[in-house]
């Protein structure tokens, strides 16, 4: 081979280790698009701070025994992995990847962590390759198909709706200046309350990004599920009740005052409001078979297909836990906090 061959042969080479190299770098920024149906997560679990979330046989959840850094396990809480640090909430999760909100001022001290990290964030469902969406502070957040809508906070106290695509190549403002709550998606339509002139019950059609008016109302937490509007009613002390949207009327399902709920399948879970017996129940979704899940004050209540999750008001830890159908057996979630030390270690 003389000397001219030799030097073809090696640029020829190095030619197609570059445009191997290109096209590996294109297929990993390419973001696979979902079908459009998909939803991000539960409404009832996002109106609760969205802390756990079900994908195709995982659970993706932020662990309060290690700072709500983002784990992933089995829905029976075997397999347990961290995947990310940070403060992770309103996990969402469609197709190929996570999507997730950061509050972390003081950043982590592992390599999944950011110091200082806040905002929108996309990752692999092996917690890899996060990129940051948008940097803001968000209230909640859907996915909503191929795009992101959430509540974004402005340091001088305004909030807007904002919507991004999942591949960061389209973003808008879809109202400017309004309190608007985009967990419950369904169909193409966000259902959300009024929070200005009036708390309507109202639909925002995503095809076009326009509202109406569905009924009026005066609720609160409004979560869509078959036909029903499930929602903490204002102007009866915040009872909860359910609007049939082809029947256009509302149900009251219980006279208690309610600080928060879940539905999920055929049960709701809800926390009573009461100075003398406060405490976390759950009823069938027309409302029967009320009973007490556990006496006390509760918040964050996230239902997956195997447990219902909970932690005392004002108290991240222990993180109890419940059978979301079964009858009700309280424990701790000792998966979590087993899989916290272990990372300590």
């Amino acid at each position: 081979m003389t000397t001219k061959q030799k030097n073809i042969l090696i640029i020829s080479i190095t030619v197609v280790i570059f445009i191997i190299l290109v096209v590996c770098v294109v297929i990993a920024g390419h973001v696979t698009l979902n079908d459009e149906a998909t939803v991000g997560n539960t409404a009832g679990n996002l109106n609760n701070n969205g802390y756990f979330c079900e994908h195709e046989g995982r659970i993706y959840f932020a662990n309060a025994y290690d700072n709500y850094s983002l784990y992933s396990m089995n829905p029976d809480e075997t397999d347990v992995k961290k995947l990310r640090g940070g403060s992770s909430s309103h996990i969402c999760a469609g197709g190929k990847y996570l999507y997730y909100a950061v509050e972390n001022q003081s950043g982590g001290s592992d390599l999944g962590s950011v110091r200082g990290a806040y905002g929108i964030y996309r990752c692999q469902l092996n917690g890899k390759n996060a990129t940051g969406m948008d940097r803001c502070h968000v209230a909640t957040m859907q996915l909503c198909g191929n795009y992101l809508y959430y509540s974004k906070l402005d340091p001088k106290s305004s909030m807007s709706l904002e919507k991004i695509k999942i591949d960061k190549k389209d973003k808008l403002t879809i109202n400017p200046d309004a309190i608007i709550n985009p967990a419950s998606y369904v169909d193409g339509t966000i259902y959300y309350c009024g929070t200005d002139q009036d708390h309507y019950l109202y639909a925002l059609n995503t095809a076009n990004d326009t509202a109406s008016v569905v009924w009026k109302g005066n609720l609160w937490n409004p979560i869509y599920q078959n036909g029903y509007v499930y929602f903490m009613d204002i102007g009866n002390n915040y009872r909860l009740c359910r609007y049939s949207v082809y029947d256009d009327m509302v149900e009251v399902l219980t006279n208690e005052r309610l600080d928060l709920f879940n539905v999920y399948g055929n049960y709701i879970y809800y926390q009573t409001n009461s100075k003398t017996e406060p405490a976390l129940k759950r009823m069938s979704i027309d409302g029967s078979s009320q009973e007490i899940v556990r006496e006390g004050i509760y918040q964050n209540i996230n239902i997956t297909s195997e447990y219902v999750y909970f932690n005392a008001f004002g108290e991240s830890t222990p993180v109890y836990k419940t059978s979301t159908y079964g009858p009700v057996n309280v424990n701790t979630f000792d998966a979590g906090m087993q899989a916290a030390l272990q990372e300590t270690e």
